[in-house]
């Protein structure tokens, strides 16, 4: 997916505060995808105030809404692509030739590596139900100029608990290991909580966590979660303790041991330096063998957007607090 914004901000990646349990809500924001008249997600990572969970640096929510999607090919470097339906259908084309089309309930893993170009099309004519969330997860320094690949996963992990059940599409957690290739250590899951439970969903301590509602509504330690914000929960948690209301819930579930690495995240470039971003965008905007092609849309595809008048400098992270 592109974030399709007119005047793209540079965004400061760097890890703030300090380790420990909390629970912070951040507000989301609209973003039209594909223009003007494209679907309306919200968008609440990154944040100012939090600009990754882990290594998970970007995440959208689209609908529940009817929508048709022509997202034409655009370009990624820097960062895997996680897209996981909660209604709805999608029609996945990149430049490594791959055409799949992407249901509820299945992983769908795009690996950008040092680049890649990608469409996303609703099937048929209609304007289908659609329900998605769009993630990306920033690749370490040492596994982001890696060849770009592609990996559809639909027989995913199950964990599960007294009153409450999970799919693993990324990372690990209760026990289930997700197949899906990662560099970092992380989670990703959509959670099921029957309605009026009080789940105890074990996770790693070392993590930080942030939870989404897709359905329903939950209480964590005291705070109503609904559609639309994020609740971000820090790391030294060994449970998380979620009640659900009558309804029950469905929540997404992302956490990574907090990232170390300054990076610089413009448009749908994640890189280490403004001569980086530079770079793939004149590669881009040349038609540099890079990033591939994609014969069926035949030439067609976003063009990328001005550069502002500004250098894109990573600022230094505070060091990590010592431990004990």
């Amino acid at each position: 997916m592109s974030t399709l914004e007119q005047d793209p901000q540079e965004v400061d990646l760097r890890r703030i505060g300090a380790p420990g349990a909390v629970s912070r809500l951040i507000a989301q924001r609209e973003v039209p995808l594909g223009g003007p008249r494209g679907m309306i997600v919200t968008r609440t990572i990154p944040d100012r105030s939090l600009p990754t969970i882990g290594a998970w640096c970007f995440i959208d929510q689209g609908g529940p809404v009817e929508h048709r999607s022509r997202l034409l090919p655009h370009p990624h470097i820097g960062l895997q692509t996680v897209t996981w339906l909660i209604e709805g259908e999608m029609l996945h084309r990149d430049s490594l030739g791959t055409e799949v089309l992407i249901r509820p309930g299945q992983l769908d893993l795009m690996t950008s590596g040092r680049g890649i170009a990608h469409s996303e099309f609703t099937p048929g004519d209609g304007a289908p139900r659609m329900h998605l969330f769009q993630l990306w997860v920033a690749l370490p320094d040492e596994a982001r100029h890696q060849e770009p690949h592609f990996e559809q996963h639909s027989d995913l992990p199950q964990a599960s608990g007294l009153g409450w059940s999970a799919t693993v599409f990324m990372g690990a957690l209760g026990g289930a290991i997700s197949p899906a290739a990662t560099y970092s250590p992380l989670v990703g899951a959509e959670v099921r909580i029957d309605p009026g439970v009080t789940a105890r969903i074990p996770v790693d301590r070392a993590h930080e966590h942030g939870v989404l509602a897709a359905r329903g509504g939950v209480e964590i330690d005291g705070v109503q979660l609904g559609a639309g914000p994020l609740l971000y929960l820090g790391t030294s948690r060994d449970e998380l303790i979620i009640e659900a209301g009558p309804a029950g819930a469905t929540l997404i579930l992302v956490g990574g041991t907090p990232l170390r690495e300054d990076l610089v995240m413009w448009w749908n470039f994640v890189g280490r330096s403004h001569d980086e971003i530079v770079a793939a965008r004149d590669d881009w905007e040349s038609n540099d063998a890079r990033f591939g092609d994609i014969p069926y849309h035949r030439g067609a595809r976003i063009p990328a957007p001005p550069l502002p008048n500004v250098r894109l400098t990573p600022r230094r992270r505070p060091p990590e607090p010592p431990q004990g």
